[in-house]
């Protein structure tokens, strides 16, 4: 082999992911170093418990709980442990000390992001994060660097795998909610506590790391609109696919062009209907896709596992030969482009289309009254369907029918406050779902 000069590598964290990075590093040295051009010295592995066990057999030696002696002195450091702290407080002793960071922590950049990037640019070094949004589909770098002059209008992706796990599980195979998370968390792709990826925490963060990029805004993550999918039952799926839709959880970045020119974002995750012609659609399992719409280049899509160790092991691999090509070439590392400063507006501001599910009595005027709240509501009908539902010794009257609604585009607020009015109308006996249409 070529006579590199070795830099030296250190890790933090050897868990599903840190493990094969590890592994990959160790069996694949040589040909990482000709593709970086230098050797990858692993200096060292930090871990809570030398002794636990590990997903692959590594060395003992490499083992070690004192991280902080590990980070002094190496060239790269890679951040695998997850949270904030203690990784927020290694990654800017790493930076402080003069090496560059790799991470794929989607947390701790959602939350302290700005301050993890603003050490890197006063020393000159660079955080590598391209595992941090979607496993080992490469978004980041096209964001950042490929899509860098041009306008990213929208971004719409599927980027937790768990969820649109459970959500085609429900679709395909008409399963219940409870039982396909159940089998979810069996096969590894839950959590035992499954509410950072079903309550959409997960979603939000990768949705705040993309918008930023998108945008060239720091996006906190308390401006990222957040729903779950745990309301969503077998009874909504099957409403969805009559209509030609497929639900999916899905992260929306969007660039909003207000009517005298100024601009602002709108950051969300929730459930959403998206027709099963669209190419989101057809993500299935526990993949993820992100779809970028910009005005140049536009419609991309980025498809394949969000999530692994050995998948995710693949993209913090890439980071790593990048840092280790910077380290060679010298210079300082490029900074984050965050200067647009765009608002990001409350979810009250979005526009788009809506399916709005609603019980009623079965008697004459009830449409026709419905129809009124929406006019009023300035939301309009762009389709109605009407089943009737078999009276039984709750209602109010002698039977319920059930309509589902499909709106044209209407402003967030205003469906919002008519559906408070239709639920006090009197006809409607409950409200049984409001969802968003995406994708068109």
């Amino acid at each position: 082999m070529t006579d590199y000069r070795t830099l030296r590598v250190a890790l933090l964290g050897a868990g599903a992911v840190g493990s094969q990075v590890a592994d990959l590093l160790l069996k694949h040295g040589d040909e990482l170093a000709d593709r970086a051009g230098a050797t990858l010295e692993l200096a060292g592995i930090a871990v809570r418990d030398v002794d636990a066990k590990r997903d692959t057999d590594l060395p003992r030696e490499l083992f070690t709980t004192d991280a902080e002696t590990l980070i002094v002195g190496s060239d790269i450091v890679i951040e695998l442990m997850g949270g904030i702290e203690p990784a927020r407080t290694q990654v800017l002793h790493a930076i402080a000390s003069g090496a560059d960071v790799v991470t794929a922590n989607k947390a701790l950049l959602a939350t302290h992001g700005s301050e993890v990037f603003e050490a890197a640019d006063q020393v000159g070094a660079e955080v590598y994060y391209e595992a941090a949004a979607a496993g080992a589909i490469p978004i980041i770098r096209p964001l950042r660097d490929s899509l860098a002059g041009d306008r990213v209008v929208r971004i719409m992706g599927i980027v937790n795998g768990t969820t649109n796990y459970i959500l085609d599980r429900m679709d395909t195979e008409g399963a219940d909610f409870a039982d396909v998370l159940a089998q979810a968390q069996a096969l590894g792709y839950a959590e035992a506590d499954p509410t950072a990826d079903v309550e959409g925490f997960d979603a939000a963060q990768k949705a705040a790391i993309l918008a930023s990029l998108a945008f060239h805004t720091t996006v906190p993550l308390d401006a990222v609109h957040r729903e779950g999918i745990t309301s969503v039952d077998a009874a909504m799926i099957e409403s969805a696919r009559h209509a030609g839709y497929v639900i999916k959880l899905l992260a929306v970045c969007e660039r909003l062009t207000a009517d005298d020119g100024s601009e602002s974002i709108s950051v969300r995750v929730y459930p959403a209907l998206v027709e099963r012609t669209h190419p989101l659609a057809s993500v299935h399992g526990a993949n993820n896709a992100v779809f970028v719409q910009a005005e140049a280049a536009g419609d991309l899509m980025f498809y394949g596992a969000g999530a692994g160790g050995v998948q995710t092991a693949s993209a913090v691999l890439g980071d790593v030969v990048s840092a280790a090509r910077r380290h060679i070439a010298g210079g300082v590392g490029v900074g984050e482009s965050t200067r647009a400063n765009l608002p990001a507006v409350p979810i009250g501001h979005v526009i788009t289309r809506y399916q709005i599910t609603l019980e009623v009595d079965d008697q004459p005027g009830v449409l026709a009254t419905v129809a009124g709240i929406l006019s009023e509501g300035r939301v309009s009908i762009a389709t109605v369907e009407q089943t009737v539902i078999e009276a039984d010794e709750n209602s109010r009257s002698g039977g319920s029918a059930r309509l589902v609604i499909g709106t044209h585009k209407a402003r967030e607020q205003d469906l919002s406050e008519t559906v408070e009015r239709l639920a006090a109308s009197g006809v409607v006996e409950r409200v049984v779902s409001v969802l968003r249409v995406e994708g068109n």
